[in-house]
């Protein structure tokens, strides 16, 4: 049977297609070690635990009925204090807008601002930016970006493709990799989208711009984050931002997630979620209206996550840094937030024991899968070329002894290759 053009041309998710392999090797009883999804092992990684007794609470209270499409006030309120006291960000509760997670507030996005045939500009690797064209029939504008600056996006590369562009999609601390813009990078962006909009007409859909700061609050040592209307309050009334609770709090089978941003964007969002019927539950969004008032809780859970997640990063980066200093060809990005590691395995080329020609990062992913029973996912997942050998590791759901363990599987593997 024929199906819309849509549904042929849409991909599905790479990272499923990995999650796939590594299913069938564990139902033939291979140990491997997946380091591959964006999530949290509970059991490792527990919610708050005032946060876990709020919902409890709240289901205990019946609170099980529709929310509002934009989300209950109180939770609205709660989060503009936060977004106050963390980043110094004004935005009132009719400017902010709960959903089940994170992806149908960047789905909305897209559908409230970009339409079929507007050109979205986008760094290549980053998380599902080209799905989202797809759906929405936009075209997609795909800057590489490059490991000499941290796979982030720079001013002069995003330059050439913004004229005309309806949306520039930014994410920092970054998905997939784990880096995160620097204040000087981000605050020439800003001028850069400044600029263009100064040369739009009246009555011009003016350059949007969204941020994705889910992972704002896992940044580590020395490395801080920025955003937009902060460095530069004039791109308030275009800037959407994205966040929620799913990463900061290992919280991501809970579903609250809020954008904010200017209020007749918010407004749109707020129905094409509600006809989506993407909102949040409601009782998780009672349990997360009083937690996040609580900041001796809130900041006391972050300190303990954020610890216990660079203690793993950090080891992994040191692992392949030894493995680098002894020859092979691999390197590391050092970690700056999220849960996530950048690392290069350049082994394309290369030939596995059983004579097989490793041809592309998605060939070395599955030998390592099978040789040393530890997956990632590469970057081709996320955009880059099939050749690039660069991947992204996840350690939430990992533990840090665990991560100890496979690095020299890692080694021994490598060793075999000729």
């Amino acid at each position: 049977m024929s199906v819309s053009l849509l549904a042929q041309n849409l991909h599905g998710s790479e990272i499923i297609k990995i999650a796939g392999e590594i299913n069938e090797l564990k139902r033939q009883g291979q140990n491997i070690a997946n380091l591959t999804i964006g999530d949290f092992d509970s059991n490792i990684y527990p919610i708050p635990a005032e946060l876990k007794q709020g919902i409890v609470d709240a289901y205990g209270h019946n609170q099980t009925n529709y929310p509002p499409a934009d989300g209950i006030l109180d939770l609205r309120q709660s989060v503009s204090a936060f977004l106050k006291s963390r980043f110094g960000l004004e935005y009132a509760a009719n400017q902010i807008l709960i959903s089940g997670g994170s992806r149908p507030l960047i789905y909305s996005t897209y559908l409230a601002v970009v339409d079929p045939g507007d050109k979205v500009v986008f760094p290549a690797p980053s998380w599902n930016n080209n799905h989202y064209c797809d759906l929405t029939g936009a075209e997609a504008v795909i800057i590489p970006a490059t490991p000499e600056n941290n796979f982030m996006p720079t001013a002069a590369e995003i330059a050439p493709h913004i004229k005309g562009a309806t949306l520039l999609a930014l994410c920092s601390p970054l998905n997939p990799t784990g880096t995160m813009f620097t204040k000087k990078d981000l605050e020439e962006i800003c001028d850069l989208v400044i600029a263009e909009n100064k040369t739009r007409l009246a009555g011009e859909k003016p350059l949007y711009l969204l941020y994705d700061q889910i992972y704002s609050q896992l940044t580590f040592g020395r490395h801080e984050h920025f955003n937009p209307v902060t460095l530069r309050p004039e791109l308030k009334d275009v800037t959407i931002f994205i966040d929620g609770a799913s990463k900061c709090f290992a919280a991501t089978g809970v579903r609250v997630g809020w954008g904010f941003g200017p209020a007749h964007v918010i407004n749109h969002m707020k129905a094409i979620v509600g006809h989506m019927g993407a909102w949040a539950p409601k009782a998780e969004q009672v349990a997360m209206a009083a937690y996040l008032k609580q900041d001796d809780l809130v900041n006391g859970y972050l300190s303990e996550l954020k610890g216990n997640i660079q203690s793993s990063l950090n080891t992994l980066y040191q692992g392949f840094k030894d493995l680098k200093s002894e020859g092979f060809n691999v390197d590391a990005i050092e970690p700056m937030g999220a849960i996530y590691l950048t690392i290069k395995i350049d082994y394309i080329g290369k030939t596995t024991p059983e004579g097989a020609l490793l041809k592309t990062s998605a060939d070395i992913n599955f030998y390592l899968i099978k040789a040393a029973g530890v997956a990632f996912v590469p970057f081709s997942a996320f955009g880059t070329a099939d050749e690039v050998p660069w991947f992204r590791v996840s350690v939430g759901a990992s533990t840090l002894q665990d991560i100890q363990q496979i690095l020299p599987r890692i080694k021994d593997a490598l060793f075999k290759l000729k």
